[in-house]
């Protein structure tokens, strides 16, 4: 309330949780600013953690869900937030200050597209960010990058099929394999063998880095430090200078990871942050699954 106060926000506009909580269900959209613990869904289903009971706000109930949070990481109590990986939240991460302004402006942005553009089929086209799946729809050249949170989803088969649905329209896919990915050397090449994706699409970092630049889309599955871009710029970090695939320079990126935590190297990963990067966050298993489902 204080902090609100201060730049002059209406004391009207403020509602206890109480007061405000039924309202969700019918707000189009819920903004989340630095909020975690007290809009985690785990309160009411994680038996035996901290925040287990406690009442929280049910911003998950809104239509969608907007979160400018500095990162996924848990909040005070430690407790993973569930509502991170539910399929009507958007995560804008980073510095709120900077993530909020960005949004304002995005919106001020719309309001002259509208005054310049009167039909809303011609204000659609001006507006409208693709989606991973339309994206995908359109690609010439894609570039597949698997890690262990692949092995670890048992996600191969899927990825498969997602090779076969988009060489059937038309598409080309590779792989980029790290050799380091996975648990050990040659991880990643055995399980696509096991799901018969053919030897000739799997290239190593070396052969393969030069054609990100060329590639429509970069489809991430499970691979956090090997695509890390602060293994460039983070001195001091146990990624420092480490070789890594250059899967930013693709025209789109499109994450498939379980969440946004650092990898094994415990460095946050920068590419999740870059405006050009789709996060689809969950289980490899099935968020490949339905991203190949919306191309069929």
């Amino acid at each position: 309330n204080v902090l609100l106060a201060e730049v002059d926000v209406p004391y009207d506009k403020l509602y206890e949780m109480d007061d405000i909580n039924e309202e969700f269900k019918q707000a189009d959209a819920a903004i989340i600013v630095g909020a975690c613990d007290v809009v985690n869904p785990a309160a009411n289903t994680a038996e035996g953690t901290p925040i287990y009971g406690m009442p929280v706000l049910q911003a998950q109930e809104a239509k969608n869900v907007i979160v400018c949070n500095l990162d996924t990481k848990p909040g005070y109590s430690g407790v993973d937030n569930t509502l991170y990986e539910m399929p009507h939240v958007h995560l804008i991460l980073g510095n709120a200050a900077d993530t909020v302004a960005k949004l304002t402006n995005e919106l001020q942005a719309q309001d002259q597209v509208v005054a310049q553009q009167p039909t809303t089929e011609a204000k659609a086209k001006e507006t409208a960010k693709p989606s991973p799946a339309s994206i995908l729809k359109s690609a010439k050249k894609v570039i597949i990058v698997p890690g262990y949170g692949m092995a670890v989803a048992q996600a191969q088969s899927q990825v498969k099929h997602l090779m076969d649905t988009l060489e059937a329209n038309g598409t080309e896919v590779k792989f980029a394999i790290h050799p380091v990915a996975g648990r050990m050397p040659g991880h990643m090449n055995v399980l696509l063998a096991e799901v018969d994706v053919p030897y000739d699409k799997l290239y190593e970092m070396d052969d393969i880095n030069e054609e990100f630049k060329q590639a429509d889309a970069a489809i991430i599955v499970g691979a956090c430090d090997v695509v890390n871009p602060a293994a460039n710029t983070a001195e001091g970090t146990p990624i420092y200078g480490m070789p890594v695939l250059q899967a930013q320079e693709a025209k789109n990126v499109i994450v498939c990871n379980l969440d946004t935590k650092p990898g094994y190297s415990g460095v946050d990963n920068t590419l999740y942050e870059m405006p050009h990067v789709h996060l689809i966050l969950g289980n490899a298993a099935d968020t490949v699954a339905k991203l190949t489902n919306e191309l069929r």
